[in-house]
């Protein structure tokens, strides 16, 4: 087995960037979901909300945050220099994430495209944000991911799925961190550590999608599939499950290429 992509999303919910070396920092991969999109509540917003989100490309500069979409002028938000003001707590599902506001000119850029009020507010460096003590060590941090440092999804699982389906969908869907070619389907699900390359990860917690898979990331419109017919074998309660979410259990970096080894 061995690690066949590695992406990062540098602004939660918008499109993700490959990488062939990818370094992992407290949070998880560097540069990844470091920015976030806020409503007027200062509640998180993502393709859920706004499927238009998936036509966003975005990408880590030189201290911004590089920005484009259809239609649009390029956008470059500065990082928010610390100390400065336009700190405040924002929720991601059950957290309240300490984040500071960008420029007014980026979210009115964010609203003019996605048509509903939008904030972009980024992660400073000294806001720690815990990984859910149930999956992980006191310490463990995490960025504006949905709740874990990364994800990752065996391409066999993908494979599997897309046999089912009548029209095939690309892994990019799924937004995993980490892909790893050359397993049986889904024997990630029997897996409890890992090793890639020189770093070793825990694999935590499942992953319960959302409909975020349904957004077809070069329209931006939500349909049905893959989800209705991946619940129809993958559906445990009242959730679909797809890929894992892991920790390392140091930093490190990864490279596409890497081999993968099960340790349990």
């Amino acid at each position: 087995m061995k690690v066949s992509a590695l992406n990062i999303y540098p602004l939660k919910s918008a499109r993700g960037i490959p990488l062939r070396e990818m370094t992992l920092d407290a949070r998880g991969p560097a540069g990844d979901r470091r920015w976030m999109l806020i409503d007027e509540r200062a509640v998180m917003l993502s393709q859920r909300d706004l499927p238009r989100m998936a036509l966003i490309a975005a990408a880590n500069g030189a201290g911004e945050l590089v920005c484009s979409a259809p239609g649009m002028p390029p956008l470059r938000a500065q990082i928010p220099l610390p100390g400065l003001g336009g700190r405040l707590a924002a929720r991601v599902w059950d957290d309240d994430v300490d984040v500071q506001l960008a420029a007014d000119s980026a979210h009115s850029w964010f609203t003019q495209f996605l048509g509903a009020p939008c904030r972009l507010v980024y992660q400073p460096d000294d806001a720690f944000r815990q990984v859910n003590r149930v999956y992980a060590a006191k310490g463990v941090g995490v960025s504006l991911a949905d709740g874990f440092p990364l994800l990752l999804i065996g391409q066999g699982s993908l494979d599997d799925l897309n046999r089912r389906l009548e029209t095939p969908v690309e892994m990019r869907r799924f937004r995993p961190n980490l892909v790893v070619e050359g397993a049986e389907p889904f024997a990630e699900d029997t897996w409890h550590a890992i090793r890639v390359g020189d770093v070793e990860f825990s694999m935590v917690k499942p992953c319960a999608r959302c409909s975020i898979p349904t957004v077809d990331p070069d329209t931006g419109e939500m349909g049905r599939e893959p989800m209705r017919t991946l619940a129809t074998f993958r559906r445990r309660g009242q959730d679909v499950f797809f890929g894992w979410n892991i920790v390392a259990a140091v930093p490190g970096t990864l490279r596409v290429g890497d081999p993968v080894t099960v340790l349990s």
